[in-house]
């Protein structure tokens, strides 16, 4: 679960990059030790999805009588915030090629 966490904080630095006076503020990520982008990436995906089907997982099992209330909505919140990260990555990722495409030759 710290992969969720780990990518809204992660989305906050991106977004108080845009601020000027912000970015004086952002040090450089420790990065001894670390792998590449797109494993990271990778892994934050999987992490995601695998995020999701627990909660789907809960949600089937409290159908079926087979799981604790409490846990179901704990899994449901926690795909749901998984989700939300997701789209919120995305419209980033969608905005900064617009953005691209946009820019004088």
């Amino acid at each position: 679960m710290a992969i969720p966490a780990a990518a809204a904080a992660a989305y906050r630095a991106a977004a108080q990059i845009s601020t000027p006076a912000a970015s004086a503020n952002i040090a450089p990520a420790d990065v001894s030790g670390a792998g590449s982008f797109s494993d990271f990436l990778s892994g934050a995906v999987k992490d995601s999805i695998n995020t999701v089907r627990q909660g789907e997982k809960a949600a089937q099992a409290q159908v079926t009588g087979g799981a604790n209330i409490v846990d179901v909505v704990n899994q449901v919140n926690a795909a749901e915030l998984t989700l939300d990260t997701v789209v919120a990555v995305r419209d980033k990722v969608v905005q900064a090629y617009q953005s691209i495409m946009n820019m004088p030759i």
